[in-house]
């Protein structure tokens, strides 16, 4: 059973050729690999890839732009295997990636999603620690030994108080994540959006502890350009209500009152708070004052 492996691709060309080399370097070649390119400007990848020789390696490549969410879209339409994994085209997966998530789903069939271990990388492929990592992975994450099945509040809870996935390195199981859908009007927080409505139904969500993925954190991206504007938080914000009100269906009153509290999303907001008052920008000061303090 080969790994669906997808690209949904805008960025920088040399992060992307990284990419895919991390994937043809695999300890496993059980593996199908699909770069859906949203009609990027710059056309190297579209060369490159003429140049690639190799029957597991599909490029699409858009007639027009349709944004990071129909791209996520597309790539679990087109999947065609059991489990899926949806990388950043700047990520890279170390060798053991693909037989860490293929092992991972033949012990434990029935889990819908599956997160490996990460490390987080800079710009320049240099293994970081950043404040935010070292809380979603020594804090919130729960303990794992080798491999731990979690589901229902107590995971809602946990990852409404903090959410400790990476979403490129997760692995799902493609009936499962068909069942649900990107919810528009959430661009930087969908995935754990997705990732929740999964839970709320029932899912069931394998740790394993072996580290088999480098997880690119820099400025450039799309998530850090917004932290400091505040358009970031306003969405989070916006989502969290909406979970506190899917976790209220439930009964699940725990998960609901982890939701209205977002402790560590608040404390992310406040500590981007005196950046945005020395640069005077009153804007986003006020977005991050009222995600850190507000109701």
């Amino acid at each position: 059973m080969p790994l669906d492996i997808f690209i949904p691709y805008w960025g920088d060309p040399d992060y992307m050729m990284e990419t895919v080399q991390s994937v043809l370097a695999q300890t496993s070649d059980d593996w199908l690999l699909t770069v859906v390119d949203d009609a990027y400007p710059d056309t190297t990848i579209q060369e490159y890839f003429a140049g690639v020789n190799d029957p597991r390696i599909r490029y699409v490549r858009k007639p027009q732009n349709e944004g990071i969410t129909a791209n996520y879209r597309t790539c679990v339409e087109m999947a065609t295997q059991e489990v899926m994994t949806i990388l950043g085209c700047d990520d890279v997966l170390l060798p053991n990636y693909v037989e860490t998530v293929i092992e991972g789903h033949r012990r434990f069939p029935g889990a819908a999603i599956i997160q490996p271990g990460v490390q987080v990388i800079d710009e320049d492929g240099r293994i970081t620690r950043t404040m935010v990592d070292t809380v979603k992975q020594n804090v919130v994450q729960p303990r794992v030994r080798e491999y731990r099945i979690l589901s229902g509040e107590a995971l809602a809870a946990n990852l409404l108080h903090g959410d400790w996935l990476y979403w490129p390195s997760l692995a799902f199981r493609v009936d499962k994540i068909r069942d649900v859908e990107f919810r528009e009007g959430f661009p930087i927080i969908q995935d754990l959006a997705l990732v929740m409505d999964m839970i709320f139904k029932g899912d069931q969500l394998l740790l394993i502890d072996t580290l088999c993925f480098s997880y690119r954190r820099h400025t450039a991206s799309a998530s850090s350009s917004k932290l400091v504007d505040g358009s970031r938080f306003a969405g989070e914000r916006d989502y969290f209500s909406l979970a506190a009100e899917q976790a209220k269906e439930l009964g699940w009153f725990k998960a609901e009152r982890a939701a209205n509290a977002r402790i560590t999303s608040r404390a992310h907001a406040l500590t981007l708070l005196p950046k945005a008052l020395i640069s005077q920008n009153t804007a986003a000061a006020r977005v991050l004052f009222r995600h850190g303090f507000g109701r």
